[in-house]
């Protein structure tokens, strides 16, 4: 591990933290650009530091830091019911990172984020489940967030895709 991937961790835990900022608000569980950045960071970073930089995220939440949605944080947010979703960030993080790192092309990598974006919501949707039931789990925490989680996909997988281009100087083929 370079200590040199140390300082983007921060970069996209902070990010993530703006983007916490971007919500719309719904009961139980807002809407929020989180899950861009902490698939972005994944993506752009590999799996050790992009899920570093989850864990980072979530170590700032925990120290009471306002960097949840609504401002939030503190540990009394993992165990609300969000709490599932959070815990589901570094492991989705890191999964996009060996994606990113064995995919080839674009098509293939918007439906692997897009299955990210599925693990984020069934971890969520799983622990909220045992705060409000299963079907209003599903209701509240997975059917809204569907066409969201494909945008939001689409977009990372795009911009990772050309950043990664970009970076290794080579052309990487579309499919």
């Amino acid at each position: 591990m370079k200590a040199a991937g140390l300082f983007p961790a921060v970069a996209f835990a902070l990010l993530t933290a703006l983007c916490a900022q971007v919500a719309v608000p719904m009961a139980p569980v807002p809407m929020t650009l989180q899950t861009f950045a902490i698939l972005m960071g994944g993506v752009l970073l590999g799996p050790v530091w992009g899920g570093g930089a989850a864990l980072i995220y979530l170590a700032m939440a925990a120290a009471g830091l306002p960097v949840l949605s609504d401002g939030a944080g503190g540990l009394a947010s993992f165990s609300g019911p969000t709490a599932g979703y959070l815990v589901a960030f570094p492991i989705a993080a890191a999964l996009a990172g060996l994606l990113a790192q064995r995919t080839k092309g674009l098509v293939a990598l918007t439906a692997g984020l897009f299955g990210l974006h599925l693990l984020i919501l069934a971890l969520g949707a799983g622990w909220l489940a045992t705060k409000i039931g299963v079907e209003a789990a599903i209701e509240h925490g997975v059917t809204p967030f569907l066409i969201g989680a494909a945008v939001k996909s689409a977009m990372v997988a795009l911009i990772g895709f050309l950043a990664l281009r970009r970076a290794s100087g080579r052309r990487v083929k579309r499919g």
